[in-house]
């Protein structure tokens, strides 16, 4: 099947983005890398009149490091978040996922900021982005915020950006001293969608906890912060005892789908298994 006829704009600036979307009304879509939007419009689930080519605007580019956060511009590729040194430093949960995603020819052309805005629940850099604590940087005519990852993601395909905003960047707090992280999914083949997936980021002092964040994927309609399981952990070592507790609080966290080809008393046990094992990693290094 091939996409419905549409009208295209390479736009220069953000405001020159957001004013051609707001003259041609609410069926515009915004392109980043694509491989979300283009498959949509192979398939017509999208016939906008519009399309609004967002790849040249310089201020969606680049990669800095500003007053305690890592500013990473919404048009950077999947595969920088495998390269970039700041990244790797800064947003190590970036770096853990991005190998996951997909095959090297969608990381290749495939945006962070893309990736965030369409929200798919299977999707890693969302949990990343839960896991890290981030704040999402939203353009609108009246001017920009910065919206917690938290608060970011509303449900499936849902975010906090409204009809013609654009999202200008990610920000990732600093890493504080003795934080780890650890990052899995479970899937059927390399570069499928994760049956389940998790992202965990934890800072301890002399063994115990004194932070602990954790979000999954592909276990509901957005990505889950794990709260009961965090609970259970804060202020212990880990060990095997409290990575027990939280494998068994996670009953209380998800609610996954159920379908036919994968029952949802299957997804939270993946999701338990997935768990233990990260939280095991992170025991040797805690």
């Amino acid at each position: 099947m091939k996409s419905p006829a549409f009208e295209y704009i390479r736009a220069e600036s953000v405001a020159g983005a957001m004013s051609a979307y707001a003259a041609a009304g609410d069926d515009v879509v915004y392109l980043a890398g694509g491989h979300s939007v283009v498959p949509s419009l192979a398939l017509r689930l999208q016939a906008p009149a519009l399309m609004i080519d967002l790849s040249e605007i310089a201020a969606l580019s680049g990669i800095s490091f500003q007053d305690g956060w890592l500013r990473i511009g919404a048009m950077t590729r999947h595969v920088q978040a495998i390269n970039d040194p700041l990244i790797a430093a800064q947003a190590p949960l970036f770096a853990a996922a991005a190998p996951f995603v997909a095959h090297p020819a969608i990381r290749n052309r495939g945006t962070l900021g893309g990736s965030l805005a369409h929200a798919d629940p299977a999707s890693e850099f969302p949990a990343a982005a839960v896991a890290m604590r981030v704040e999402l940087e939203i353009a609108s005519p009246k001017g920009t915020r910065r919206v917690p990852a938290d608060e970011f993601f509303l449900d499936i395909y849902e975010t906090a950006i409204e009809p013609g905003e654009i999202l200008l960047a990610i920000h990732v707090p600093s890493p504080v001293a003795g934080q780890v992280i650890g990052f899995d999914e479970i899937v059927r083949r390399q570069g499928d969608y994760a049956m389940v997936g998790a992202a965990v980021q934890a800072v301890a002092k002399d063994g115990v906890l004194e932070d602990i964040s954790i979000a999954l994927f592909s276990v509901g309609n957005r990505p889950t912060r794990a709260v009961a399981a965090q609970a259970a952990l804060m202020g212990r070592v880990i060990d095997d005892a409290s990575i027990a507790d939280a494998k068994a609080a996670l009953g209380d966290d998800l609610d996954p789908p159920d379908d036919l080809q994968f029952p949802a008393t299957m997804r939270l046990h993946l999701a338990r298994v997935l768990l233990g094992r990260i939280l095991a990693n992170l025991e040797a290094v805690a």
